[in-house]
């Protein structure tokens, strides 16, 4: 989608070692309280990670703080 902002919520190191062209890293573990420093709540935000897991409970996190347009992608070769 135009204008939206790719979250990659893996890890640093599988970050470093492959991502979407213009993807933002913000672990999981840590997107709760990093997330304002990349993103609105009115953004549309669309979340991978490896295989989908850890982007759906980062979109879970996100709507729950306000971020009602946050998206699991699924993995990193879903889309």
């Amino acid at each position: 989608e135009q204008g939206a902002k790719i979250l990659d919520v893996r890890t640093p190191e599988e970050f470093a070692a492959g991502a979407k062209p213009g993807a933002i890293n913000i672990p999981v573990q840590v997107i709760a309280n990093e997330i304002a420093a990349a993103a609105s709540p009115g953004d549309t935000l669309v979340i991978y990670c490896k295989m989908g897991g850890r982007a759906d409970v980062a979109a879970q996190i996100l709507r729950s703080m306000g971020y009602a347009k946050s998206f699991n992608v699924g993995g990193l070769y879903d889309w």
